[in-house]
């Protein structure tokens, strides 16, 4: 029999979450134009932010999971409410394995799923943000289809960003119902700071309410 080991975090604070995980390349071609240092400031901005707000501090819940370097997918830590986030030192290096990385997404999840449903906190649709600068170096097309699966169950709510002229924007817009952006430059900042904001207007929202998120134009490529 499995138990579900109980998270003092969620037995001490029982506000409704908005959990986010964040799927970030670290293969060998993010150190190409500093990509993964501006990334880990980008983490950094990130967690400025979230922290600045009171309710989303109590009410953003993140996992970070990275993908490349010596050990292929690794999870970066546990599950952390906002104000206690540590962004992890991302190195780049190894492959790209985006194929994997999501299916630990979708499983990490679900798991968090339970934990909270166990612990009786409510909970907001998980976003996943995928970053990748290149395409898939293993088998992605059954996770793709289960990612768009899980979409359109109302299961999960999935954005893939793709970094720089090499990013296959085809093949990452395959693990999501929306298609793919593309970061202009190397705005990660920017995109981060949106995302902050985008948090704190899913930790407002009416639980089964529509949130309006604001533009992406601070940090999206918007020629096709």
């Amino acid at each position: 029999m499995n138990t579900v080991i109980p998270d003092v975090a969620l037995i001490d604070n029982s506000e409704e979450r908005a959990p986010l995980v964040l799927v970030l390349d670290c293969s060998g071609s993010m150190s190409e134009s500093n990509k993964i240092g501006l990334l880990n400031d980008g983490l950094k901005t990130l967690s400025a932010e979230l922290k600045d707000d009171p309710i989303t501090a109590r009410c953003g819940r993140i996992l970070v999971i990275a993908f490349g370097g010596d050990n292929n997918v690794e999870i970066m830590g546990d599950w952390t409410d906002a104000m206690d986030f540590k962004p992890p030192e991302l190195v780049a290096g190894g492959m790209t394995p985006i194929g994997a990385a999501m299916r630990c997404a979708l499983d990490e999840i679900e798991t968090q799923k339970t934990q909270m449903k166990s612990a009786g906190v409510p909970y907001k649709r998980p976003i996943v943000m995928l970053l990748s600068d290149g395409e898939p170096t293993d088998d992605w097309q059954r996770v793709a289809a289960d990612c768009k699966n899980a979409e359109s169950m109302h299961k999960v709510n999935i954005m893939a960003i793709g970094i720089g002229d090499a990013a296959n924007r085809d093949t990452l817009g395959q693990f999501s119902n929306k298609g793919a952006l593309n970061l202009s430059g190397l705005k990660f900042k920017e995109l981060f700071v949106w995302l902050s904001r985008s948090i704190q207007a899913v930790s407002r929202a009416p639980t089964g309410g529509t949130v309006q998120l604001n533009p992406v134009d601070s940090w999206a490529q918007m020629t096709t």
